[in-house]
């Protein structure tokens, strides 16, 4: 069987940013697409060399889980190693799934399954086509939002803290990509805060960058968020508020909640 260097790199690649980007996904891990590339041609070259190396069979087993793990390390961008940890066992779990899926495939087809020692490639490649499902799936999802944007974008919301609570205008924002914890940012007015801050433990803080440059935000969890989309409404518990650090006159909601909206 002929193995082209170029068919394989880009295999492995496509490979790579699918399983990273469903991990990434499922445990929603803070990432960016340059990072995702970055890792993903690293494990690319990783899996074209390690056949050409000689190993014996426990210390290739190692070699390759300690390759996962440097690859979820440049890929993610998580502040705790619970989160990382997090992180790292999605991605292996797709990982699983994946190779159990392509082997399933492989023995019903009839085809020959042949391990190259570090890439899955056989009589067709399977990753590239799992790297243009993934494009579709993405566009679709932010199509999806796009139209929802539209559709509905301007709501009155509320947020709660103990026996205090205030009101604001509020949009949901596809700039809005601001995460703590993994868990979705809704950037408010300080000005519409002041009422409730006393109330409320700020205890983290997150990096936002605007045209004026990059500023630090504090960001705390509001007991509750109502959000009135004038014929219905929607409550979130325990969601993360940012305190704007520049002037804004409405609430940014984070377009992650609309997928719980159903509006």
């Amino acid at each position: 069987m002929q193995v082209y260097v170029e068919l394989s790199l880009i295999e492995n690649f496509c490979m790579d940013f699918t399983l990273m980007y469903a991990a990434k996904t499922a445990t929603k891990t803070p990432s960016s697409r340059a990072r995702l590339v970055v890792s993903s041609a690293c494990g690319a070259c990783f899996a074209v060399a390690y056949p050409l190396i000689e190993l014996p069979q426990a210390a290739g087993i190692a070699i390759k889980l300690l390759s996962a793990l440097l690859l979820c390390a440049v890929s993610a961008r998580v502040k705790s190693v619970k989160a990382y940890l997090k992180y790292t066992a999605a991605f292996y779990l797709f990982s699983a799934i994946a190779a159990g899926l392509i082997f399933s495939v492989f023995t019903v087809s009839g085809l020959e399954f042949v391990e190259g020692g570090g890439f899955l490639l056989s009589e067709i490649p399977v990753g590239i086509p799992l790297f243009f499902a993934l494009c579709v799936a993405v566009f679709a999802k932010r199509l999806a939002a796009r139209l929802k944007k539209n559709y509905k974008n301007s709501v009155i919301c509320r947020i709660y803290a103990g026996e205090l609570s205030i009101s604001s205008n509020g949009f949901f924002d596809s700039g809005n990509k601001v995460f703590s914890g993994g868990e979705p940012v809704c950037v408010f007015p300080r000005e519409k805060l002041l009422k409730i801050l006393p109330a409320v433990r700020i205890n983290r803080s997150v990096v936002i960058h605007t045209v004026a440059g990059s500023k630090i935000m504090g960001v705390f969890t509001a007991e509750r968020l109502e959000i009135d989309f004038g014929d219905k409404k929607k409550y979130f518990e325990n969601i993360k508020i940012g305190v704007s650090p520049c002037e804004i006159a409405t609430a940014a909601l984070h377009c992650d909640l609309l997928e719980n909206c159903n509006v």
